[in-house]
């Protein structure tokens, strides 16, 4: 089930994730945002839940990446988070 509400911090997440161009673990994104690793986890379970980011599930830490099929897999989300972006400036 999606929730209607993007946030800030979660626009951020997927702004950063699709910007890097490259697996990501929960705590190098924290760290770029300047942000809580359990907020930035929170977010990138979300994303994979709803098939906008890949998961890799390797040692020591799982990564993450923007899926090359998320528009396919999510469209009316990946427009959500295009329109949230206009909204917060970014």
């Amino acid at each position: 089930m999606e929730r209607a509400e993007i946030s800030l911090h979660q626009l951020r997440v997927f702004r950063f994730v699709a910007d890097a161009n490259t697996w990501l673990t929960n705590r190098e994104i924290a760290h770029g945002l300047n942000m809580r690793e359990r907020t930035v986890r929170a977010h990138t379970k979300r994303f994979v839940d709803l098939g906008i980011f890949d998961q890799a599930d390797v040692f020591p830490a799982h990564k993450f990446r923007l899926s090359g099929q998320a528009r396919k897999r999510n469209i009316g989300f990946m427009n959500r988070l295009n329109s949230a972006a206009e909204v917060f400036g970014l």
